[in-house]
C-alpha cells in the first residue's frame, strides 16, 4: 500500500499509542484520537508534518463528526479507521453496575460503529478504505468476571463479521484484531465494578485476585510486535479477517474452538432431529 492516512481511537497509550507510533515511523499520516492529549504530544512533535493529535470520547457524536471532518480537511481523506479506544469493568455479571456496564457497550462498541459509519461514505466513493476493529481473545472466548467486556467485543465480533461481507464486493475491507494480554499498563488501568459478592469467590472473584497480584512480566505480549503485526496485515493482499494476536491469545481460543466443535458433535443427532421429517428444499443458508 502506499502512503496513506490512518485514524486511530485511544491513541494515547497501550497497542493504540504504539500502532500510531509504527504507522507513522513508516511514512504514513495518523490522525491521533484520544479523550487526553498530552501523551500524544512528543509523537506529534516528532511528526510535525505527517501527525495530527484530536480529543477525542468516541461516546461523544459531535466528537466523533468533528474528528473525522478534522482528519479529512488536514489529510484529505482516511484510508485506515482502526477502533481501538476500550474500557473494561471486573466483576461478576450480577456485581456489576448498570453504569459501568452500560458505559463499556457505548465505549467498546456503539462508538466504533459510529465511527465506521462516518468514514464508509468516503471509502465507498474512493472504492477503497479498510476498517480495522479492536477486538480482544475475549471476543471470542469468555472468562468469569469479564463477561460485560466480552460481551461488547462478542458483539463486535458479529458486526464485523457482516460488516466485510457488505463492503469487501465494493473494493473495502475489514478485520478483526484479537490481541491477548499486552504489557501496556493495563493492570494500572483496570476497574473493578459493583461489591464483591461472596458466592462468587471461587470465580469471578479469583479472577479479581488474580488482576490485583499478578505483575506484568507474566503478560507475554509485546504492544510494540503487535502494532508491527496489525500494520503488516493491513497493508497485505493476504484478506484476512481474523487476527490473533499473542500466545495467549491463540491458547484461550483455541480450547473454546475444541469445546465447541465437541458440543456440535455430541448434540448432532438433536441438531438434525429438529428439521422436518423428509425435507427435500435446499437450505436457505
Amino acid at each position: 500500500m502506499d502512503t496513506s492516512t490512518w485514524l486511530i481511537t485511544g491513541a494515547s497509550s497501550g497497542l493504540g499509542y504504539a500502532l500510531a507510533e509504527h504507522t507513522l515511523d513508516q511514512g504514513n499520516q495518523v490522525v491521533l484520537a484520544a479523550p487526553a492529549l498530552e501523551a500524544t504530544r512528543e509523537l506529534t512533535e516528532r511528526h510535525p508534518e505527517t501527525a495530527l493529535a484530536i480529543e477525542l470520547d468516541v461516546t461523544d457524536p459531535a466528537q466523533r463528526a468533528d474528528a473525522v471532518r478534522q482528519a479529512e480537511l488536514r489529510f484529505g481523506a482516511i484510508d485506515v479507521l482502526v477502533n481501538n479506544a476500550g474500557i473494561d469493568f471486573i466483576g461478576a455479571i450480577e456485581e456489576q453496575d448498570e453504569d459501568d456496564y452500560r458505559r463499556v457497550f457505548e465505549v467498546n462498541f456503539f462508538g466504533p460503529v459510529a465511527l465506521l459509519r462516518l468514514v464508509l461514505p468516503g471509502m465507498r466513493e474512493r472504492g477503497r478504505g479498510t476498517i480495522v476493529n479492536v477486538s480482544s481473545m475475549d471476543g471470542i472466548a469468555s472468562l468469569a468476571a469479564n463477561g460485560y467486556y466480552s460481551a461488547s467485543k462478542f458483539a463486535l465480533e458479529g458486526l464485523t463479521e457482516a460488516l466485510w461481507q457488505e463492503i469487501e464486493p465494493l473494493g473495502l475491507r475489514a478485520l478483526l484484531i484479537e490481541p491477548g494480554v499486552l504489557r501496556t499498563g493495563i493492570e494500572k488501568r483496570t476497574k473493578f465494578s459493583g461489591t464483591p459478592i461472596d458466592a462468587y469467590a471461587a470465580t469471578s472473584g479469583a479472577f479479581r485476585t488474580m488482576v490485583e497480584t499478578v505483575g506484568p512480566e507474566r503478560y507475554p505480549g509485546d504492544p510494540a510486535r503487535a502494532a508491527a503485526a496489525i500494520y503488516e496485515v493491513v497493508n497485505s493482499d493476504q484478506r484476512r479477517h481474523w487476527v490473533l494476536l499473542g500466545s495467549d491469545a491463540y491458547r484461550l481460543v483455541g480450547q473454546k474452538l475444541d469445546r465447541l466443535r465437541a458440543e456440535i458433535e455430541t448434540g448432532k443427532e438433536i441438531t438434525f432431529g429438529t428439521d422436518f421429517p423428509n425435507a427435500t428444499a435446499p437450505p436457505v443458508l
